[in-house]
C-alpha cells in the first residue's frame, strides 16, 4: 500500500473524450503505475469525499520517439477512469 493517498493520484486527464465523460459522472486520473483498483478506489473515495461505484484501468505503452539522431521513449503511464456514484461529483 502506497503510503500516501496523493501517491497514487497523480493528477486529472483533461482532454475532450474525458470532459464528455464527465458529464456521466465519469472521470479520469493519471495514477501510480504500481497502484491497484483497491488503492485507486480508496485514494479518489478519501482525497475528494465522494462515493467511487466502479474503477477501469489503462496501461499505456511507452512509445519510440527521435530528436535528430537520438532516440528515446516517452514514460509508461496508467490512466484510471473513475465511475462515480449517483449524487457524486467532483470540480476539476
Amino acid at each position: 500500500m502506497k503510503s500516501n493517498y496523493r501517491d497514487v493520484i497523480k493528477a486529472p486527464i483533461i482532454t475532450e473524450k474525458s470532459a464528455a465523460l464527465a458529464q456521466n459522472n465519469v472521470i479520469t486520473f493519471s495514477v501510480d503505475v504500481n497502484a491497484n483498483k483497491t488503492q485507486i478506489k480508496q485514494a479518489v473515495e478519501k482525497i475528494f469525499d465522494v462515493k467511487v461505484e466502479s474503477v477501469n484501468t489503462v496501461n499505456v505503452k511507452p512509445k519510440k520517439k527521435r530528436v535528430g539522431r537520438y532516440v528515446g521513449k516517452t514514460t509508461r503511464v496508467k490512466k484510471a477512469i473513475v465511475k462515480l456514484a449517483e449524487g457524486s461529483s467532483i470540480e476539476l
